[in-house]
C-alpha cells in the first residue's frame, strides 16, 4: 500500500533529527526471562562512536578531591564535581554488584536545553555506576547530579536493573526555568517486558507508590508554572508533555519497540497503525508480558532485528537491492517521483533495532542466586549487531581484554587488534551479499553464544569453589582470567572467519565446501577448487531490473 513509503514532507522533516545517537534499550525482568535473571540490552549507535569497553578500578578518595566531568560523546570538558570517598569498579555499563544502566536518547523540549550544566547523561550513567549498588540508589544518584550540578544533555530515558529489578528512569533538563532536571522513574512489574528506543514512553504514572514509582517533587508544577501543562495532575503525562509524540517519534523510533513486543506478545497487531505513524492517538503499553518466558540467547538476537516478517521489513523492498540487505545508508529521508506541480514526494528508510552505525552493544545480565562478585555478566559486542558476537564479561572484572581497550586503535586509527575493527571488516564484508555471507556469520555467531551460555553454570560453579578455598580476591583474578581469555579466543576465532569468508566468496562466487566447511578441489590435487557457484541476484531485483529496462538489456526472441 503506497501508504506504507509515502509521507507528507512537514511530518517527515524530523525523523531521525540529527542527534548521533539513536539506540535501543530491551528489559526483561526475573519473571519474564528463563533463569530468573534481569536482562537489559544497549546498542551503542552513533557514525563516530569507537566499540570499545571502558573500565574504572574501585577505589578510596581523600576528602576534597575533585572529579573532571567530560562529555561523553563529544570529550568536552564540563567541570569538575566533588568525588566521593569510596567508588566501586565497573567494567561497560556494569559495576561489580551487578547494576546495569543503558540509554536511549529522546531530546524532549527544545527550549529546555541547558549549556550550563555539568552533568551530561554519559557521565551521569558512568558516574552512578561508580557510587550505587542497586536499580534504585541509582535513580537517587542521577536524580541528585543533576540537581546540584546541572543537566547538559537533552531529554534522556535510562533503563537500570540490578539482580532484583528493572527500571525506566526518564528525565529532562530545566533549561533557563531552573536548575537540575524534572524526572520519572517507573519499576517495571515482573514477569513483564519494556523497551525504550529514543521517544519518552513514560505517560500518566502513579502518585503514591514509591515502591514502583519514584519521580521529582516538581515534575507536574515545573510543567504547568512554565507553561508547558495546563491540566489536572491526574491526567499530567511525562511523554506528551516533555516530548510530544509525532510521526518520527513513532516510526523512527516506538516501532522498534513494537517490533520487540510483537516478537514475544500477544494482541501486537493492534498497534501496528500505531508504530507506522498512522495513528498516535493508539499508544502502546509501556510494558507487556510475554507469550512465554525469554531467554538470553533470544535477546540477543532481538537485538538483530530488522522488522523481518512485518510490513516495515526491510529485507522486502527494493532498497534491499539483489541480495537482501536490510540497511539503508544516510541520509535517513529522500525525495522522488514529482507531483503534477512539481513538488516532490517524501520517502523514508526504517530505522530498525540493529544498524550498521553501532559502536558497541551489549545484554547485561544481572542475578540475584549468586554472590555479588558473579552476579553480573556483560555480554558485550563490538559494531553491528545482526553480524557480530557476544562475548561473556564478568561485572566484576579487573581488566579489560586488548582486543576491547580504549587504547587500542580508534574511529581513526586502525587497529590489526582490534574487534572493533575486526567485525567492522567481517560486517562491511557481509553488506555485498548478506542473504549469503550474512547468513554464514550467524551460524558462527549462533555456535559461539550457546556454546558461551552453556558455560556460564560451569563457571559460577568453579567461582564459588575458588571463593571458598582462596577468597574474595582470587574469584576476582579467576572471573577476569575467563572474561579476558574468551574475549581473546574470540578475537582468533573472528580473525580465521574474516579469511575463510573472502576465500569463499571472492569476486561474486561462492566455493563449494564440504561438510565440515572446508573447501573442495577439482579433483586433481593442484589446490584447484570445484567449479564455484554463481547465485547472481535474487528474483525481486531480477523482476525490478527488467520493468525498468527501456529494451537494452532485453535478449531477442530469435
Amino acid at each position: 500500500m503506497k501508504r506504507l513509503y509515502i509521507i507528507a514532507a512537514a511530518l517527515f522533516a524530523a525523523i531521525f533529527v540529527a542527534d548521533v545517537w539513536a539506540c535501543t534499550n530491551l528489559i526483561v525482568t526475573r519473571g519474564a526471562s528463563t533463569d530468573g535473571s534481569v536482562l537489559i540490552s544497549y546498542a551503542a549507535d552513533s557514525h563516530q562512536l569507537y566499540g570499545a569497553l571502558y573500565r574504572s578500578p574501585a577505589a578510596t578518595h581523600p576528602a576534597g578531591a575533585m572529579l573532571r566531568v567530560t562529555e561523553w560523546d563529544t570529550g568536552k570538558h564540563l567541570g569538575e564535581i566533588p568525588q566521593v570517598a569510596q567508588t566501586y569498579s565497573t567494567v561497560g555499563n556494569m559495576n561489580q554488584y551487578g547494576l546495569v544502566i543503558a540509554e536511549t536518547t529522546y531530546g524532549g523540549l527544545p527550549q529546555l536545553a541547558d549549556p550550563n550544566g555539568i552533568m551530561d547523561y554519559g557521565s551521569l550513567i558512568y558516574i552512578a555506576l561508580q557510587r550505587a549498588k542497586t536499580a534504585r540508589e541509582a535513580i537517587t544518584v542521577i536524580a541528585d547530579l543533576a540537581a546540584v550540578h546541572g543537566y547538559a544533555s537533552s531529554g534522556e530515558s535510562f533503563s537500570i536493573g540490578d539482580p532484583n529489578e528493572a527500571w525506566i528512569m526518564e528525565l529532562q533538563s530545566k533549561g533557563k526555568f531552573g536548575k537540575g532536571i524534572v524526572w520519572v522513574a517507573r519499576r517495571v512489574p515482573d514477569g513483564m517486558v519494556s523497551a525504550h528506543a529514543n521517544h519518552a514512553r513514560i505517560t500518566q504514572f502513579p502518585k503514591n507508590d514509591p515502591e514502583n514509582c519514584l519521580y521529582s517533587d516538581d515534575v507536574i508544577t515545573f510543567a504547568r508554572d512554565n507553561g508547558f501543562y495546563k491540566g489536572s495532575d491526574a491526567d499530567f503525562s511525562f511523554s506528551d508533555v516533555y516530548a510530544p509524540l509525532d510521526f518520527s517519534g513513532a516510526r523512527g523510533c516506538e516501532a522498534r519497540v513494537w517490533s520487540f513486543f510483537n516478537r514475544f506478545a500477544d494482541g501486537m497487531d493492534d498497534y501496528i497503525d500505531y508504530a507506522m505513524g498512522y495513528d498516535l492517538k493508539n499508544r502502546m503499553p509501556l510494558w507487556v508480558e510475554p507469550i512465554e518466558k525469554i531467554s538470553p540467547k533470544q535477546v540477543f538476537d532481538m537485538m538483530r532485528d530488522h522488522y523481518e516478517g512485518t510490513p516495515m521489513d526491510m529485507t522486502r523492498d527494493i532498497g534491499a537491492g539483489g541480495h537482501a540487505l536490510p540497511y539503508r545508508w544516510r541520509p535517513m529521508e529522500w525525495t522522488a517521483d514529482a507531483n503534477d506541480d512539481g513538488t516532490p514526494e517524501t520517502y523514508l528508510n526504517e530505522r530498525a533495532i540493529a544498524t550498521q552505525q553501532t559502536g558497541f552493544w551489549f545484554v547485561g545480565q544481572t542475578r540475584n542466586w549468586v554472590s555479588p562478585c558473579v552476579s553480573g555478566i556483560l555480554w558485550f559486542g563490538t559494531d553491528d549487531a545482526a553480524t557480530s558476537p557476544l562475548t561473556p564479561i564478568y561485572g566484576s572484572s579487573t581488566e579489560v581484554p586488548w582486543s576491547l581497550s580504549t587504547e587500542n586503535g580508534n574511529m581513526m586509527e586502525y587497529s590489526d587488534s582490534s574487534m572493533f575493527w575486526l567485525t567492522s571488516r567481517v560486517t562491511n564484508f557481509a553488506y555485498l551479499r548478506y542473504d549469503m555471507i550474512s547468513a554464514d556469520i550467524r551460524s558462527r555467531i549462533d555456535e559461539w553464544e550457546n556454546m558461551q551460555l552453556a558455560k556460564v553454570g560451569e563457571i559460577d560453579a568453579a567461582a564459588a569453589k575458588v571463593h571458598e578455598a582462596e577468597g574474595h580476591d582470587a574469584t576476582l583474578a579467576y572471573l577476569t582470567r575467563y572474561s579476558v581469555d574468551t574475549a581473546q579466543w574470540l578475537f582468533g576465532k573472528w580473525n580465521e572467519l574474516d579469511k575463510y569468508l573472502l576465500v569463499k566468496y571472492i569476486d561474486g562466487n561462492v566455493k563449494k565446501t564440504n561438510p565440515d566447511g572446508s573447501f573442495r578441489e577439482n579433483g586433481n590435487g593442484a589446490n584447484i577448487p570445484e567449479m564455484p557457484d554463481f547465485p547472481g541476484y535474487d528474483q525481486r531485483w531480477r523482476d525490478n531490473v527488467a520493468a525498468g529496462d527501456d529494451g537494452t538489456l532485453r535478449v531477442p526472441s530469435n
